[in-house]
């Protein structure tokens, strides 16, 4: 499966450095090694992709 596509969850490690977006279409630049955050809009957990564009 293209890991591009993967979706990560809330507290989950980064794997890689860059930019992800949240499930309500928020962007955050994020380290490898850190821990996905809780969605910037509402504050739930929420999934993360990675953004290549």
């Amino acid at each position: 499966m293209d890991k591009n596509y993967r979706e990560y969850r809330t507290g989950q490690g980064v794997p890689e450095k860059g930019e992800y977006i949240c499930q309500s279409g928020e962007k955050a630049k994020l380290n490898e090694d850190e821990n996905f955050p809780a969605c910037p809009v509402s504050g739930d957990e929420t999934t993360w992709k990675k953004d290549d564009h």
